[in-house]
């Protein structure tokens, strides 16, 4: 029942910005964190910023600087503001959330977006 929907992908030119949305919705009792990963070919996924429900915020080396995550704790959404974009920052961006679906549940991070693809053309 739960669904992670994103929005705010698409093409961008070399330097120029983007903003990335991701709603979660459905089943949830509290969403303790979400974060953004990203795939790009022939790599591995990983994570470029995450966000706690406290606040608390970390971000890829490679990202640090120009790309800021925030939240909105009451419509379980998460944001990530993209600047000075880069070719390099090319890939499949995928929003992912930790949460509990029911008060007596265990907490999971195995909650994904359909994936997003940004792309900054060089």
């Amino acid at each position: 029942q739960v669904q992670l929907v994103e929005s705010g992908g698409g093409l961008v030119q070399f330097g120029g910005s983007l903003r990335l949305s991701c709603a979660a919705s459905g089943r949830i009792f509290r969403v303790n964190a979400m974060a953004w990963y990203r795939q790009a070919p022939g790599k591995q996924r990983e994570l470029v910023a995450g966000l706690t429900s406290g606040g608390s915020t970390n971000y890829a080396d490679s990202v640090m600087g120009r790309f800021t995550i925030s939240g909105d704790n009451g419509k379980n959404t998460v944001y990530l503001q993209m600047n000075n974009l880069k070719p390099e920052d090319t890939a499949v961006y995928y929003c992912n959330a930790q949460l509990k679906e029911t008060p007596w549940g265990h907490w999971a991070s195995d909650y994904w977006g359909q994936g997003t693809q940004v792309t900054v053309s060089s």
